[in-house]
């Protein structure tokens, strides 16, 4: 079979591999579908991601078709659609206990510490499958990793109808959970620096959006919340500045969601979080978001509606890496197709 291997800093080739077999009771081969490319893909190839080891297959927005399974598998049959969860865990760690195995101790994930989905064959443990009905298209199913990462988000900073909600950046994180939060019950208030990107938010149902080029983000919120500011504030755009904005633009008793990696410290007083009682939370991957979120698709509450704006033949890698690194602002979501 064929993979896309990244065998170091940008070093991208398809290559013909062994196809992984099933060894163990709760192993599941599937035929891969598709796969959605984002931007830690991009740092992986670019040698920026400091959790990959090389050579490695990249891809962890992955779906596909089940075509065998192991003799403890008894809720999946060949054929089934599935949208694959791209984390492993022991289950034994504190995090664990908590309720938070996406943070574990010894997490795994597919793509960055193990190969991921971009080859044609991956054998992944059952728990990690989700079906999915079979008439949601494979380039929509696909989205359904970077929802999760949006209902994660969103259950973090406890959103909940009625909130008023600020999204700061656009791209297809921030117009995931604009969409989660929509669906929640939130009004939400989307911020960028792109045009382009606010009026796809605003097509997305954004009730508010502002360009904070040429708008001053406080003041529009300010005006917007008659003084009453963001009940919660999540940080897609994932800057230094936009983080520390976050505790300015946050009301009383409010939420902060943190999606950012930066390493760069940021100077936070300790007067705002104290005299607003407010919560300052982190989010990374996602904890037991992928069947809530696959169940909104099915309604028909989460779609692609314009998400995936390209999508090329796996053979096709390098040219899409390409188009990733040159115009990167004609790009919402690229995905990669395996076969019919």
């Amino acid at each position: 079979m064929k993979a896309i291997v990244v065998k170091g800093p940008h070093e991208l080739s398809i290559e013909e591999v062994a196809k992984p077999q099933i060894e163990e009771r709760d192993d599941v081969l599937v035929k891969i579908k598709a796969v959605g490319v984002c931007g830690s893909d991009v740092h992986i190839l670019h040698g920026e991601n400091p959790f990959v080891t090389y050579p490695r297959v990249m891809g962890h927005e992955m779906v596909g078709e089940v075509e065998e399974v192991g003799s403890g598998v008894d809720d999946l049959e060949p054929g089934d659609h599935i949208v694959i969860e791209p984390i492993t865990y022991s289950g034994k760690s504190y995090a664990v206990r908590r309720g938070m195995p996406n943070v574990s101790e010894d997490l795994k994930v597919n793509g960055v510490h193990v190969d991921g989905g971009e080859q044609e064959y991956l054998v992944i443990k059952n728990i990690q499958a989700h079906k999915i009905r079979k008439d949601i298209p494979w380039t929509t199913a696909v989205l359904a990793e970077p929802y999760t990462i949006a209902g994660n988000s969103t259950t973090r900073g406890d959103v909940r109808a009625g909130d008023r909600v600020l999204v700061q950046g656009a791209g297809p994180i921030g117009i995931a959970i604009l969409r989660v939060a929509k669906a929640k019950g939130a009004t939400v208030m989307v911020s960028d620096i792109v045009d382009e990107k606010l009026e796809f938010a605003k097509a997305n149902g954004a009730d508010v959006v502002v360009n904070t080029k040429t708008q001053d983000l406080k003041e529009a919120v300010t005006e917007w919340t008659h003084g009453e500011m963001a009940n919660i504030v999540l940080d897609a755009a994932c800057l230094p500045q936009t983080f520390q904005a976050c505790f300015d633009l946050v009301s009383v008793a409010g939420t902060i969601v943190v999606l950012g990696m930066s390493p760069e410290p940021v100077p936070i007083p300790q007067k705002p979080i104290m005299a607003k009682q407010l919560t300052v939370v982190g989010t990374r991957l996602q904890a037991f978001q992928f069947d809530p979120i696959i169940r909104m698709m099915e309604a028909g509450t989460l779609g692609d509606d314009g998400m995936v704006t390209h999508v090329f033949d796996f053979n096709d890698a390098e040219k899409a890496f390409k188009l990733l690194d040159e115009h990167p602002e004609e790009v919402k979501k690229l995905v990669l197709t395996f076969g019919d």
